[in-house]
């Protein structure tokens, strides 16, 4: 979507929603057409009752910050509005879906070492950029990787994310701040420095037998007290993110910082490779363990993809590709050896292209207006930046 086809006033009355793209129990997000603009948008919609308002007013606020930064893997707020009882953002539709649904589609559920790499390059990009603009991410899984209409990938879902002050150069305790324990999973091993492993495993062990383990793909793990998720501090102690993507830091309340996105990218890569991720267990308990103390296990001969792999999923995260010298340590590895970075976005042939079907104007469907009025909330237009604010190449925001 272009800036000069973007609507000019987003009101309700001229808003008509031809699907309901995701609903949980704090929200909707719709597939809307403008009346006047032949181009689909999504439109999420929190309940402001719901524990997730919070959450949703960090998350238009740094999609505000990366639209005044453009990235072209990073999406952009188109609109957004905050009535008395919802908080309803807009962002321009992805038709491709997310990078789990298309790795579902490969043959043997994987990707090739080629679509590995042209992926992986662009969510290191954007990593790269949200780090530079002191944002921590913290929520990186295949869900949150949308395909563009272009076939480039775009990062979504913002909700997790936080803002941190860039590790000092040289710094490199990583033992957890004695004063804030973090997470009530966190507190029995948080007094601990990572490399004491007999008494964390003492105290894991002890600690998750008292615990109902649960089986959960993709529910965020949260820690208790979200005041904690927006203070500005060099780490957070923030038990956030999906349970097998969460770094080891941590589930050990070390404290983390940057360095739990590059963690998540090597899990993301394994997945991309095997079709599993690495150590997931019958149930939380044995994921949690095993991202403590197990390794990675490869099928294939060593090559410059597993040895990415091994570098990312370092446990301690001071000695993890990608903690000293940011993205550019990733960039330098040898699997991405001849890759013009500055061109990426120049690739016109990527490996799946979505069908334009999803993105044509259809008839009928559900008056928004209506639906809102239906679940009592007062019609109100939504806001819109003006057309230097809004972006090319963004991506929907999902649950």
């Amino acid at each position: 979507m272009n800036d000069n086809k973007t609507p000019p006033e987003l009101d309700l009355d001229n808003l008509r929603a031809t699907k309901v793209l995701g609903k949980g129990a704090t929200g909707t997000v719709f597939l809307v057409h403008h009346n006047s603009h032949d181009q689909p948008f999504a439109l999420k919609v929190v309940e402001k009752s719901s524990t997730s308002a919070r959450r949703a007013r960090r998350e238009i606020s740094i999609l505000r910050r990366l639209s005044a930064s453009h990235h072209p893997f990073l999406p952009h707020l188109i609109a957004s509005s905050e009535t008395p009882q919802f908080i309803c953002w807009a962002t321009p539709f992805c038709p491709g879906g997310d990078l789990n649904v298309l790795r579902h589609l490969q043959n043997d559920r994987v990707f090739s070492p080629a679509a590995i790499r042209f992926y992986l390059a662009e969510i290191i990009s954007a990593l790269e950029h949200l780090h530079e603009q002191g944002i921590a991410y913290r929520d990186l899984k295949p869900e949150n990787i949308l395909v563009q209409q272009s076939g480039h990938v775009t990062l979504t879902d913002f909700d997790l994310s936080r803002d941190l002050v860039p590790r000092k150069s040289g710094t490199t305790n990583f033992c957890a701040d004695s004063g804030q324990t973090g997470s009530s999973f966190a507190s029995p091993v948080a007094k601990y420095c990572m490399n004491d492993t007999s008494l964390i495993k003492r105290k894991f062990t002890r600690f998750i037998t008292m615990k109902k383990a649960k089986s959960a793909r993709v529910s965020p793990v949260n820690k208790r007290n979200p005041n904690d998720l927006i203070s500005t501090n060099e780490r957070s102690n923030s038990f956030v993110g999906t349970e097998e993507y969460v770094a080891p830091e941590i589930i050990r309340g070390d404290g983390h910082e940057f360095a739990v996105d590059w963690w998540a990218l090597g899990v993301l890569c394994y997945e991309m490779m095997y079709g599993t991720t690495p150590f997931k267990g019958k149930n939380r308990k044995d994921t949690y363990r095993n991202i403590l103390f197990a390794e990675p296990e490869f099928i294939r001969r060593p090559n410059a993809l597993t040895d990415l792999i091994r570098k990312l999923l370092e446990k301690d995260p001071t000695r993890r590709l990608g903690y000293q010298g940011g993205a550019w340590e990733i960039k330098e590895h040898e699997f991405f050896n001849g890759l013009r970075w500055d061109l990426l976005t120049e690739v016109l042939r990527p490996p799946f292209l979505p069908s334009r079907e999803e993105t044509e104007v259809k008839e009928g469907g559900i008056d928004v207006r209506e639906y809102f009025q239906k679940l009592n909330l007062p019609p109100s237009p939504l806001w819109s930046p003006s057309h230097d604010e809004c972006r090319d190449n963004v991506s929907l925001t999902e649950f």
